[in-house]
C-alpha cells in the first residue's frame, strides 16, 4: 500500500518548516498528527432503531471504518433515555486512514460547504486538539442523497501531538485547513 499523500507531505516539507519556524531542537518537539475521531449523535434513535443503521452505514462509507455504537452509560428520565440505549457512533482513524480522510475534508468535503468562509479558529481546546462541527454528511461525495433520510450533524477531532494551540493551528495550516485570518485565543 501506497503511503498517503499528506503523510508523506508532512515527513518531507511540513517537519522542516516547524521546526524551523518554532526553533524545536528534537524532532519529537514537532507537532504531529495522532488520530481523528468522528462522531454523530443519535438522539432520534431511541424512537426509530433504523437511523442507527442508516448512519453507521453512512459513516463507514465517510470513514473507510466500521463504526462503534455508543451506548448510554446511564439513564436519564428527562431525555427518554435508558441505560445501554444506543445514542450515538463514532469512529476512531489513525494511521494511514487518517491522513487519508484529512486529505479527503480539507481538498474535497469543506470546499463543497455552502456560503463557507474559512473555520473559525475558535475551536482549539487549549492542549492543541481541534473540533470541527459540520452541519450535514452531503458534503462527502461517497454519500448518496437520495438513499439518506435526512441531514446528520457530525463532529470531528483532530488530536495532535502539539503543546500549544498556535502550533497546532501552524500544523493544521500547513496542511491546507482554511481559518479565517486572524489570531486565536491561547487559553
Amino acid at each position: 500500500m501506497n503511503q498517503p499523500r499528506l503523510k508523506e507531505f508532512y515527513h518531507k516539507s511540513v517537519t522542516a518548516e516547524l521546526k524551523k519556524q518554532f526553533s524545536f531542537k528534537n524532532v519529537h518537539q514537532i507537532p504531529r498528527l495522532t488520530k481523528i475521531v468522528v462522531n454523530i449523535g443519535l438522539g432520534e434513535a431511541k424512537e426509530n432503531i433504523k437511523v442507527l443503521d442508516i448512519a453507521t452505514e453512512e459513516l463507514a462509507a465517510i470513514t473507510g471504518q466500521k463504526p462503534l455504537i455508543c451506548r448510554a452509560k446511564k439513564s436519564l428520565s428527562n431525555f427518554k433515555i435508558r441505560q445501554g440505549m444506543p445514542i450515538g457512533i463514532k469512529v476512531t482513524l489513525r494511521s494511514a486512514m487518517m491522513y487519508e480522510f484529512l486529505d479527503r475534508l480539507i481538498n474535497v468535503a469543506i470546499p463543497r460547504i455552502r456560503d463557507f468562509r474559512g473555520i473559525e479558529s475558535s475551536s482549539f481546546d487549549g492542549k492543541g486538539n481541534f473540533n470541527l462541527g459540520l452541519a450535514e454528511q452531503y458534503i462527502f461525495p461517497e454519500i448518496n442523497v437520495e438513499k439518506t433520510d435526512k441531514a446528520r450533524g457530525m463532529n470531528v477531532t483532530i488530536v495532535t501531538t502539539a503543546e500549544k494551540d498556535d502550533h497546532a493551528k501552524v500544523l493544521l495550516e500547513s496542511f491546507g485547513m482554511p481559518f479565517k485570518k486572524g489570531l486565536i485565543n491561547n487559553k
